[in-house]
Order: structure tokens, then sequence, then C-alpha cells
């Protein structure tokens, strides 16, 4: 894509464009730690560590995240869960009633929630059979409308992770857009779109804390994109959409990468150990190649092996529904004594 060719301008809803953010006490006012008396926000004065509001815009944390990512400030917006940072993408970019999206199922059921909560009408276009994005049948899918397009990759449930060149075709086809969910990407050797934004201008990634960072519990989710772009988010995000408990949980996580790291080379070596166990049964008829934190494999009766296992206390996924995914378990990789008791059951199936 151009730089010359994408006008973020022609994206925006006019009604965000012409919005005049609210502006909390602690935008107004950023404290450098000095010792003050602050009688600005209308708080409860009694300390408890959490009386006072959090930091609106997370500075300490997006310091940290944006050395790590070799990104600036200003190019990263942190969210409740990234499902608030897709919801507020729809939000900015997307006029209901009018505006569509595209979508490659079988993928992550949030898009379609949030086209639908939006009102947003979603266009899906089907993976290929090796669940690779079909770019010329995108590319006609496309409309003068359409603002937005989903790419998860590494894909849930699928595992893979996309083609860069077909990725590339499509940011530079397209002059909306571009949402690359990297929830997984942690676990794929393959490197992070974020060294790409500041080639593409319509591109936008999104990330979260709850994979490789064990931090599902506290939602934090995190876009990376153009200056221009995230302005545009942080005029339409709730004032305090990140506590205090959550960026400082954040923050400490962040800053120890030995103990991510550690974990997810344990959690990819018992990937493989799981990946070689599900070959040897002989109701396994294949198991789909894995860049995330769980396998996909096509099995005789998906129903049938759900129940078996349910019954022997082991919870897995069915996405039998899913298209392309008739006949498949997705088995999320636990710790090695979880495994062990998988795979232990599986053989006595």
């Amino acid at each position: 894509m151009n730089k010359k060719q994408f006008n973020i301008k022609q994206l925006v809803r006019g009604n965000v464009a012409n919005l005049k953010p609210y502006a909390s006490a602690r935008d107004e006012y950023v404290s450098d730690g000095s010792k003050m008396i602050f009688l600005d926000a209308n708080e409860n004065p009694f300390e408890n560590g959490v009386n006072r509001y959090p930091d609106p815009q997370q500075r300490s944390l997006k310091a940290v995240l944006a050395a790590q990512k070799n990104v600036g400030v200003h190019n990263i917006l942190l969210g409740n869960g990234s499902d608030e940072v897709l919801d507020l993408l729809f939000r900015a970019f997307c006029e209901p009633k009018v505006d569509t999206i595209i979508t490659l199922p079988p993928t992550y059921g949030m898009y379609n929630v949030l086209s639908n909560i939006n009102n947003i009408e979603e266009h899906e276009v089907l993976l290929t059979e090796s669940f690779q994005p079909d770019v010329s049948a995108i590319l006609k899918a496309i409309t003068t409308n359409t603002k937005l397009i989903f790419l998860c990759s590494p894909n849930n449930p699928t595992g893979n992770s996309f083609s860069e060149e077909r990725v590339l075709q499509i940011l530079d086809a397209f002059s909306g857009l571009v949402i690359i969910d990297e929830a997984y990407i942690d676990f794929s050797s393959k490197e992070s779109w974020i060294k790409k934004i500041k080639s593409y201008p319509n591109l936008v990634v999104t990330q979260t804390l709850s994979k490789a960072y064990g931090l599902a519990g506290i939602r934090l989710g995190v876009c990376y994109a153009s200056e221009e772009i995230i302005a545009v988010l942080n005029k339409i995000k709730p004032p305090y959409n990140v506590n205090e408990l959550t960026q400082k949980s954040a923050l400490k996580r962040v800053s120890n990468q030995n103990i991510v790291q550690h974990e997810v080379s344990k959690i990819k070596a018992e990937r493989d150990v799981l990946a070689k166990a599900l070959a040897q049964l002989p109701f396994v008829m294949y198991i789909y190649e894995s860049d995330a934190n769980f396998i996909l494999a096509k099995v005789d009766d998906a129903n049938k092996r759900y129940d078996q296992l349910l019954q022997k206390g082991i919870v897995i996924r069915n996405r039998s529904t899913q298209p392309l995914c008739e006949n498949t378990l997705r088995f999320t990789v636990g710790t090695e004594i979880e495994n062990n008791k998988l795979i232990k059951v599986l053989k006595q199936l």
C-alpha cells in the first residue's frame, strides 16, 4: 500500500472525526512523581492502593512495550482485552448499516459477534483447503464500503500461520485497514507483523497478554498501528479502560521476559509431545501443523471422542461446527502432567 494512496480521513466515521474526546482529570494533570495533594478528580482521599484513578494512557506499561517491540509509545493502544480493541476499530471506522468487513472462516468468532453488535455487514471468504487466505476471492469481495479485513495469524482454530506473500498481496491491494490478530504469535517461529507498520499505514496488529503471558484473568489487549490510527482510537476509548490492578500486573509480567520465554518454551515442547502422541492414535485421521498453543486434529467421530474425554474429566473444544473443520477437536497444550493424563486417556479410548 503506497502511503500516498492511504487516506485515513476517508476511513474514519464523520462523527468520530468531529468528536471532541472527553478529558479526564488525569489527562489534564499528569503527575511527574512529585508529592501533590490531589483534589481534582473527586476521588476518595483515603489511601488503599486503588482509591485513585489509573493512568488513562498507561504510560509506564507502554514505555516497556515500546522498547521491547521497537515502536513508539504513540503506536500503541491498550484495551480491556483484545475484544475491546477490536470493538474500537469497528466503532471508529465502520458506519452502521453502511460499511462492511471481510473475515476468513474458520476463524475467531468475535469478529462476527462484533460485526453484529455494531450493525456492520460481514462478508465471509472461506480459507483454502490448506487454511490459507484465498487472495483472489478476497479481492473480489472488496466493495467501496469495505473498511476492515480481519486476518488471524496464527489462526484460531486451525493453528497455522498465513503465508507472508498472501498477506502482502492483501495489504498492497486494499485501501482500508488490514487487522492482523496475533494472539498466538509468541508460540510461532514467524516474525510479528509489527515490524511492518511503518511500511504499511493501513496495517493494524493486535496482540494479547492472555496466552503466552498467562494473564487471561486481567484482560489486557494491545493494538500496534500508525500514530494516526492510534490517535483516532484514543478519541473514542473509555477514559480509564485499563484499571490500576491490570496495569500493575501487566507491567510486572512484561518486565520479566525470562519467565515468560521459559514457559513458552515448555509449552512448545509439550506441543511436540502431544502431536506425536496424537499421530499414533488409530481414530486420529489428521493433525494440522500448529504455530499456537493448541493442536487441531481431525478424528473419526468428534462428538463421540469429545464426550468420552468429558467423562474422564478432560475438557477440550469440539470445532466441528466451523467451516472446513468437520470432525475436528482442538487440544490446548497443558502442563506436562496434564498432557500425560490426556495422552493416557486417549490411548484407552
